[in-house]
């Protein structure tokens, strides 16, 4: 004998309350969630989400012959570096659409968990996604292991899900992140790299990716010292996004004006912390200052 359907829900703002909703589609008859949901699974939730709704991974849709990468804004230049203690991570606001300001004021940094932040350059739509779905992914780890991931198998675990957005990397979709967090085990700060193929190269001292980013590695290469304190670091990484800027037209300067200023992370033993805006303001006024006077920026000494 033939079951009956379930009954249908009524429209919500005038659209079927069970179109477009892979969770809804996946219940069992009587409001049961499948075994899926309900038996101990994998302490992946993009596994888990490969299984119950693959079509929601960003690698996993099907995407139409030819390239959209026009489509989205390209985030743009990213910096990273260490100090005794820690690890700064700064982003300039701008991204772009071909020679076009998309948006003035993007936030490129992402925390995704107390001792670990990620930023992403590139295609900016898929980068945001990848980014909140890698913090899902640690938050799922933790809840599943009742113990969060060591720094390694987090920068692990993000190489996957890049590796998961090969096929849309091949249609232009390219998203380049870089992972910084405190590693508890060896008490210092550390850098991670990644290619659009999911290859991960671990970074010493300083990294940067992006359009700008030849500019600010060569930045920081002049101003780096291995005893910064957390205060040379920030100065130093806003230093290097001003060079960015100067020379990368898609990357963005200090914007006195509007008040617009890069954003700053600094990661410790004591954990994640987002610099206050009127900190960073404070510094990034301070090198504009330096750039009326010098407008190449400091130099460093010979010797």
């Amino acid at each position: 004998m033939e079951l009956p359907h379930a009954p249908r829900l009524p429209p919500v703002d005038g659209r079927d309350a069970t179109e477009g909703s892979r969770v809804s589609e996946a219940f069992e008859f009587g409001g049961r969630l499948p075994a899926a949901f309900m038996n101990p699974g994998t302490s992946s939730f993009a596994e888990f989400l490969g299984q119950v709704a693959p079509d929601l991974l960003p690698g996993r849709r099907e995407l139409p012959q030819g390239t959209g990468a026009h489509l989205t804004p390209d985030a743009t230049t990213i910096v990273a570096l260490t100090f005794p203690g820690g690890v700064v991570l700064a982003g300039d606001r701008r991204a772009t659409s071909g020679n076009v300001i998309a948006n003035r004021d993007m936030d490129k940094l992402f925390r995704t968990d107390e001792f670990s932040a990620v930023a992403i350059a590139g295609a900016a739509g898929i980068g945001i996604e990848l980014a909140k779905l890698f913090q899902v992914e640690l938050e799922h780890y933790e809840k599943m292991e009742g113990r969060s991931l060591s720094l390694e198998g987090k920068a692990n675990k993000l190489a996957t899900m890049i590796r998961g957005n090969l096929p849309m990397a091949l249609q232009g979709f390219v998203v380049v992140p870089l992972l910084v967090g405190y590693d508890l085990a060896r008490e210092a700060g550390r850098i991670f790299s990644y290619d659009p193929v999911g290859g991960r190269y671990e970074e010493h001292r300083y990294h940067s990716v992006g359009s700008g980013s030849v500019y600010a590695k060569g930045a920081l290469k002049k101003l780096y010292s291995e005893d910064f304190s957390q205060q040379d670091a920030v100065f130093a990484a806003v230093q290097s996004l001003y060079d960015a800027a100067d020379d990368d037209s898609a990357t963005g300067g200090p914007d006195v004006h509007r008040k617009i200023y890069p954003l700053v992370d600094v990661i410790t033993e004591d954990g994640h912390q987002r610099l206050p805006a009127d900190e960073v303001e404070r510094v990034a006024t301070q090198v504009v200052e330096g750039r009326a006077q010098r407008p190449d920026g400091p130099t460093a000494p010979l010797r």
